[in-house]
This record gives C-alpha cells, sequence and structure tokens, in this order.
C-alpha cells in the first residue's frame, strides 16, 4: 500500500502580494500550511527585498507552472543615486559612490536604449548555476562570478515618478530571464553616475497582477476563519495565453487515461486560428475546469499532461 499523502488535495493558485523581507521559499511554506496543502511551489521567484506579485501554485496547479514562468511580467522599482553595491540593492556592500544624480531628462533619454531584445549580463548575486553552483553562493563566498551576457526582451520601460534628486521611479514591462538590478547598473554606467535599487515590486506576472494579489496578513486571517479558499484562483488562471477547446465528457475521459481523440475540422480550424506560430498547444476543457493540455498534430489532440480535478 502507498503511504498517504500528508495534507489536503487543494488545487488551484494563490496570487500573493508577497511582503517586504521575506523569501519566496518561505512564502510558499507559508500559504501551504494555511491551506494545509499536499503540494506546492510557485512561478518565478522574488528576492526578499522585492514586494508584490508571486504566484503561488497549490496540488494540481503546479502542472502549469512552466506556462507561467514564461509569462511576461511588469515591475516598479526606484534607483537610488549616489552608491553603487555589490549586490546592486540597498542591503549591499557599498563599491563606490558618486555625487552625480543624473536628471529625469536623462534618464528618459536612455531608456529607450533598453527596450526590444537587449543582451544583459546578470548579476553576480542571481540563481543562475556555475559550474552547478548558485552564483549568488559564490558571490557571497568572495569568488569572482562572470555571468555571460543573454539576450532579454523588454517591452516597454518609462519614468514612473522622481519624488527628489536622488530618486527615480520607472516601472518596465518585460520577458522571462529580465534582472531588474542589471538595468539599474547599467542605466547608472551608462549616465555615468551610482545607483542602486532602493525599492523593487513586481506588478503583474501574465494574468495575475497586484489588483487581485492577497496580502498574507489577510490569508492567515481568512485562514483562521477556514475561508481560506475565497482567495484560490482556478488552476486555468495560468493558461490565460493558450487556447482553450470544450471537449465532450468522452474525449474528455479518454485524455484523463492518456488517449489522443480526433478533432472535426471546425474544431482545428477554431483551434488554429488562436494559436501562435509554431505553438502547439491547447488546454482541454469539460465542465469549466481543464482536463489536459495537448498538443495539436494531425487533427488529433494528444495528452501531455492529465489533471485530477
Amino acid at each position: 500500500m502507498g503511504r498517504r499523502k500528508r495534507g489536503q488535495a487543494v488545487s488551484g493558485w494563490l496570487n500573493l502580494d508577497k511582503p517586504y523581507d521575506l523569501g519566496s521559499t518561505t512564502a510558499v511554506s507559508r500559504v501551504r500550511r494555511i491551506f494545509d496543502a499536499q503540494k506546492a511551489g510557485h512561478a518565478g521567484t522574488l528576492d526578499p527585498l522585492a514586494t508584490g506579485v508571486l504566484p503561488i501554485a497549490l496540488g494540481e496547479a503546479t502542472k502549469t507552472v512552466p506556462f507561467l514562468m514564461d509569462a511576461d511580467k511588469a515591475y516598479r522599482f526606484t534607483i537610488e543615486w549616489g552608491r553603487t553595491t555589490a549586490t546592486f540593492d540597498r542591503e549591499g556592500e557599498t563599491l563606490a559612490s558618486s555625487d552625480v544624480r543624473p536628471s529625469v531628462d536623462q534618464v528618459e533619454a536612455v531608456l529607450p536604449k533598453f527596450v526590444g531584445e537587449v543582451l544583459q549580463v546578470p548579476p553576480a548575486f542571481s540563481a543562475i548555476k556555475v559550474d552547478g553552483e548558485r552564483a549568488y553562493d559564490l558571490a557571497r563566498a568572495g569568488e569572482t562570478v562572470e555571468l555571460a551576457a543573454r539576450p532579454v526582451l523588454i517591452h516597454s520601460a518609462r519614468v514612473a515618478a522622481a519624488p527628489d534628486a536622488d530618486h527615480v521611479t520607472i516601472e518596465v514591462e518585460c520577458g522571462k530571464g529580465t534582472y531588474v538590478r542589471a538595468i539599474v547598473r547599467d542605466v547608472a554606467e551608462m549616465l555615468g553616475a551610482c545607483g542602486h535599487v532602493s525599492e523593487l515590486r513586481r506588478t503583474r506576472v501574465g494574468a495575475f497582477t497586484e489588483a487581485n494579489a492577497v496580502a498574507l496578513d489577510i490569508l492567515e486571517d481568512l485562514g483562521h476563519k477556514a475561508r481560506q479558499s475565497e482567495a484560490l484562483l482556478p488552476v486555468e488562471t495560468a493558461l490565460d495565453d493558450i487556447p482553450a477547446l470544450a471537449v465532450t465528457d468522452e474525449d474528455a475521459f479518454r485524455l484523463k487515461q492518456g488517449r489522443s481523440i480526433v478533432l472535426v475540422p471546425r474544431q482545428v480550424e477554431q483551434v488554429k486560428a488562436r494559436l501562435r506560430p509554431g505553438e502547439r498547444t491547447v488546454s482541454a476543457m469539460a465542465g469549466g475546469s481543464v482536463v489536459a493540455l495537448c498538443e495539436m498534430r494531425a487533427g488529433r489532440l494528444e495528452p501531455s499532461r492529465v489533471f485530477n480535478l
């Protein structure tokens, strides 16, 4: 007899508004405890010093995490001029200082250079692996970490506010793998200034926005009242960019067994019209819930991930 899983079979997404000075792994653990969930994971790490949108998957939703990792993201962050740190945030050791205070016009003039597909060198204090070791572990040990530049996609970058001469707040929309701390490093260098991230907030991950994010203290209060499920979002929330196709109960049964189903020409055309070039993934829906993620091939849907909801 197999070992019985601990916890409840809870499935869905929780859009957590992660508080300051809390690690992503710790945040996941606390959410998992509130729901007493068997399984949990997150889509896209947030630094402890960052706040904002941290989508947390529970149960069957963990099967959709890879799709949300690829989703576009949005950030709002503040550069504090005058000091460059080892980590490019306010907690790092000071490496250099300067009296240069770039104006808003100067910042706005260089931001277009960061829009589009650009090459970005990740910060040494990052989770990227170097010979099997995390770069931040090597950097903390005093080793010199040299990371290769890699392409990232930045959709937009604009100045949102400038409260005083020492600070400027910028909003960015970008693709996966973009480091805000690297943007700040490069903007400061381009303007001949020293600067670091003094505040960082993620405002969106795919369909998850700060408008529908739940603060941890509110979630814990709901948990005390046994109402935490009110904050849970459907598993399909992470599949916002994937075409959905309603299937019959009979076809849903076949997909759950790992068997493919044949689509009628009308269904094929319906799906093709919504697929992006080069994409094949389709979410099969029945009774308002996702049954399986499938690959469409030659007029058939072949299940690649099956959900037990």
